[in-house]
């Protein structure tokens, strides 16, 4: 257990129901009472490590948060970039049970960037677990570019005949392209990678679009903010997913052409827009 200024830092392991196992992060703040349990899931080619900003935002309101490193990622077992989107909403449920079995008495919520958010919206209109609210940035609900149309096309063949198949997710190229200057695959950060396979692509693509075709069925408060010159994931995909939903969803458009809203000079304006969001419906 390691003490910060400001958090407890704690490392626990998840183990899903085909046997893999998940390594995850907990932050809590220093003092209680603790408001509740935030449990974050990551994007594409990432790790929970690179959400220490957030947690340390949100501990110091008074909520742990709980992340693991989805499989296929971080220190987690599993090919680099290679899974089913079903598999990973099952994992982000036993997340929520986790985090209901180590704080019982307190409200949960789960908290879901890009992939993680396609993977959050998933789990919550499939299986219904217990939160209290939604937080999804920048959901990959649909892409913000159109892949090339070989590389798609291959992908489907592949898709079919050697499903681990993997290639490079293309995200640096697109980032140098959009001139965000984001860094979103760090080749220094040996828990990182660029490698999506062919089933996983077209499991996220579909469930994107299952989930748009069915957001009617979320029954718990959303907090959704996108950028609306992302160049990753569709800002207008989520802003129609606020319109179907309506006051069921705090819609926040942010201003500016970056992807990762939690590492822009911006994310305190986010973080805070957050906490108010939580302490309101908790």
């Amino acid at each position: 257990m390691e003490v910060d200024w400001a958090l407890i830092y704690n490392e626990l392991e998840l183990l899903a129901g085909d046997g893999q196992r998940l390594p995850v992060r907990q932050w809590q703040p220093e003092f209680e009472p603790f408001k509740g349990v935030i449990c974050l899931i990551h994007g594409m080619g990432e790790h929970s490590g690179r959400y220490y900003g957030v947690a340390e935002a949100m501990t110091a309101a008074g909520y742990v948060v709980l992340a693991h490193d989805q499989r296929g990622h971080g220190r987690s077992e599993g090919k680099r970039g290679h899974a089913d989107v079903k598999h990973l909403a099952d994992d982000a449920a036993l997340l929520v049970a986790l985090a209901e079995r180590l704080e019982p008495q307190l409200p949960r919520f789960l908290y879901g960037h890009s992939m993680g958010g396609n993977v959050a919206l998933s789990c919550v209109l499939r299986y219904k677990p217990d939160i209290q609210g939604l937080i999804l940035t920048s959901p990959w609900l649909r892409l913000a570019f159109v892949p090339p149309a070989p590389k798609v096309w291959a992908g489907g063949v592949l898709a079919r005949l050697w499903p681990s198949f993997s290639m490079s997710t293309g995200l640096r190229n697109v980032a140098a392209a959009s001139g965000a200057e984001e860094k979103l695959v760090d080749i220094t950060d040996t828990l990182s990678h660029d490698r999506i396979s062919a089933r996983m692509y077209f499991s996220l693509h579909e469930e994107g679009e299952w989930a748009l075709a069915h957001s009617d069925r979320l029954d718990v408060p959303l907090f959704l903010a996108h950028g609306d010159g992302d160049y990753i994931t569709s800002f207008h995909a989520s802003r129609s997913l606020s319109e179907v939903l309506g006051e069921r969803c705090c819609f926040v458009p942010v201003n500016c052409v970056h992807h990762e809203l939690h590492q822009t000079e911006q994310k305190e304006e986010l973080f805070s827009r957050i906490r108010d969001w939580l302490d309101k419906i908790r």
